[in-house]
Protein backbone atom coordinates (compact mmCIF):
# COMPACT_ATOMS: atom_id res chain seq x y z
CA UNK A 1 0.00 0.00 0.00
CA UNK A 2 2.45 2.28 0.54
CA UNK A 3 3.85 2.06 -2.91
CA UNK A 4 0.53 3.24 -4.07
CA UNK A 5 1.22 7.01 -3.16
CA UNK A 6 3.66 9.51 -3.05
CA UNK A 7 2.79 10.70 0.25
CA UNK A 8 3.20 7.55 2.05
CA UNK A 9 6.15 6.71 0.49
CA UNK A 10 7.99 10.16 1.69
CA UNK A 11 6.46 9.60 5.37
CA UNK A 12 8.10 6.22 5.70
CA UNK A 13 11.63 6.82 3.66
CA UNK A 14 12.27 10.43 4.69
CA UNK A 15 16.07 9.74 4.19
CA UNK A 16 15.94 8.79 0.09
CA UNK A 17 18.71 11.52 -0.59
CA UNK A 18 21.51 13.14 1.22
CA UNK A 19 20.05 16.53 0.77
CA UNK A 20 16.90 15.21 2.40
CA UNK A 21 19.13 13.31 5.63
CA UNK A 22 20.87 17.47 5.94
CA UNK A 23 17.52 18.37 6.11
CA UNK A 24 16.36 16.64 9.03
CA UNK A 25 19.82 16.70 10.90
CA UNK A 26 19.66 20.85 10.40
CA UNK A 27 16.23 20.61 11.81
CA UNK A 28 17.09 18.53 14.56
CA UNK A 29 20.58 20.28 16.17
CA UNK A 30 18.49 23.62 15.99
CA UNK A 31 16.07 21.72 18.16
CA UNK A 32 19.20 20.70 20.15
CA UNK A 33 20.28 23.72 20.58
CA UNK A 34 17.42 25.54 21.62
CA UNK A 35 17.12 22.93 24.21
CA UNK A 36 20.46 23.95 25.05
CA UNK A 37 19.74 27.25 25.54
CA UNK A 38 16.70 26.71 28.23
CA UNK A 39 18.42 24.44 29.88
CA UNK A 40 21.26 26.85 30.42
CA UNK A 41 18.72 29.19 31.65
CA UNK A 42 17.05 26.30 34.20
CA UNK A 43 20.87 25.51 35.54
CA UNK A 44 21.55 29.54 36.20
CA UNK A 45 18.10 29.50 37.94
CA UNK A 46 18.40 26.81 40.14
CA UNK A 47 21.68 27.25 40.89
CA UNK A 48 21.14 30.77 42.29
CA UNK A 49 18.49 29.25 44.26
CA UNK A 50 20.63 26.27 46.47
CA UNK A 51 22.39 23.29 45.88
CA UNK A 52 20.01 20.07 44.83
CA UNK A 53 19.47 16.90 43.33
CA UNK A 54 17.48 18.78 40.82
CA UNK A 55 20.39 21.17 40.07
CA UNK A 56 22.63 17.89 39.39
CA UNK A 57 19.76 16.30 37.44
CA UNK A 58 19.74 19.73 34.87
CA UNK A 59 23.35 19.48 35.17
CA UNK A 60 23.33 16.20 33.52
CA UNK A 61 20.90 16.86 31.04
CA UNK A 62 22.98 19.75 30.16
CA UNK A 63 25.96 17.65 29.54
CA UNK A 64 24.22 15.14 27.42
CA UNK A 65 22.62 17.90 25.22
CA UNK A 66 25.73 19.38 25.17
CA UNK A 67 27.06 16.07 23.92
CA UNK A 68 24.06 15.67 21.34
CA UNK A 69 25.08 18.98 19.96
CA UNK A 70 28.52 17.65 18.71
CA UNK A 71 27.22 14.81 17.44
CA UNK A 72 25.18 16.45 15.36
CA UNK A 73 27.51 19.05 14.50
CA UNK A 74 29.89 16.70 13.18
CA UNK A 75 27.18 14.26 11.65
CA UNK A 76 25.97 17.63 9.25
CA UNK A 77 29.90 18.10 8.66
CA UNK A 78 29.70 14.00 7.54
CA UNK A 79 26.48 14.67 5.56
CA UNK A 80 27.58 17.39 3.68
CA UNK A 81 31.52 16.05 2.91
CA UNK A 82 29.32 12.92 1.47
CA UNK A 83 26.98 14.70 -0.79
CA UNK A 84 30.01 16.44 -2.15
CA UNK A 85 31.83 13.36 -3.00
CA UNK A 86 28.87 12.47 -4.66
CA UNK A 87 28.98 15.26 -6.41
CA UNK A 88 32.72 14.49 -7.55
CA UNK A 89 32.12 10.71 -8.66
CA UNK A 90 29.01 11.08 -10.27
CA UNK A 91 30.18 14.59 -11.87
CA UNK A 92 27.36 16.73 -10.78
CA UNK A 93 29.13 20.05 -10.84
CA UNK A 94 30.09 20.11 -14.62
CA UNK A 95 33.67 19.89 -13.89
CA UNK A 96 35.08 16.07 -15.78
CA UNK A 97 37.61 14.45 -13.55
CA UNK A 98 40.87 13.55 -14.62
CA UNK A 99 42.99 10.75 -12.89
CA UNK A 100 46.60 12.36 -12.76
CA UNK A 101 49.25 10.62 -15.14
CA UNK A 102 52.57 11.40 -15.37
CA UNK A 103 52.31 13.82 -18.17
CA UNK A 104 49.93 15.48 -16.42
CA UNK A 105 51.08 15.72 -13.00
CA UNK A 106 52.57 18.56 -11.27
CA UNK A 107 56.52 18.11 -11.65
CA UNK A 108 57.08 17.13 -7.93
CA UNK A 109 54.82 14.31 -8.15
CA UNK A 110 56.18 13.23 -11.41
CA UNK A 111 59.55 13.11 -10.05
CA UNK A 112 58.72 11.37 -7.21
CA UNK A 113 56.78 9.05 -9.13
CA UNK A 114 60.12 8.22 -11.08
CA UNK A 115 61.89 8.27 -8.38
CA UNK A 116 59.95 5.83 -6.79
CA UNK A 117 59.59 3.23 -9.93
CA UNK A 118 63.80 3.40 -9.74
CA UNK A 119 64.20 2.54 -6.42
CA UNK A 120 61.74 -0.37 -6.65
CA UNK A 121 63.80 -1.57 -10.33
CA UNK A 122 66.93 -1.03 -8.01
CA UNK A 123 65.97 -3.32 -5.19
CA UNK A 124 64.59 -6.19 -7.17
CA UNK A 125 67.05 -5.88 -10.44
CA UNK A 126 63.82 -5.79 -12.56
CA UNK A 127 61.74 -3.40 -14.35
CA UNK A 128 57.92 -2.82 -12.58
CA UNK A 129 56.58 -4.23 -16.05
CA UNK A 130 57.96 -7.52 -16.00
Amino acid sequence: MANETGSLKSSIDPFETIESAQSFVTLLAEAVSQAKQELEIDVRRESSLSESRRLDALRIALYSVDKLEAHMNRSGRILNDLRTLRRLLFQERGTPITPITRSSAPEPLAREAVNAENGARKSTGRSLAA
